[in-house]
């Protein structure tokens, strides 16, 4: 139970830490920081999506066919 609740804090921490730094920084920042942050987190998001999305449904649909991976290849 103890490892459950570790589990669950560790990015309840991590995630309030990251909105309490756009609550305290948001009017201090310059555009070029901001611009820099955002390419990173955009970043973040495409890779997340296709390591987590796109590869394994590739991987699931593989013994379907030649084309099988077409509707996950057009879906990203």
């Amino acid at each position: 139970m103890r490892t459950v609740i570790i589990g669950l804090l560790i990015p309840f921490v991590g995630t309030a830490a990251g909105a309490a730094c756009v609550f305290l920084l948001k009017k201090e920042l310059k555009a070029g920081v901001q611009r820099a942050l955002t390419g990173f987190a955009a970043g973040v998001m495409v890779a997340a999506s296709i390591w987590s999305l796109i590869v394994p449904a590739i991987e699931q649909s593989a013994a379907k066919g030649r084309w099988a991976f077409l509707p996950a290849f057009i879906g990203f």
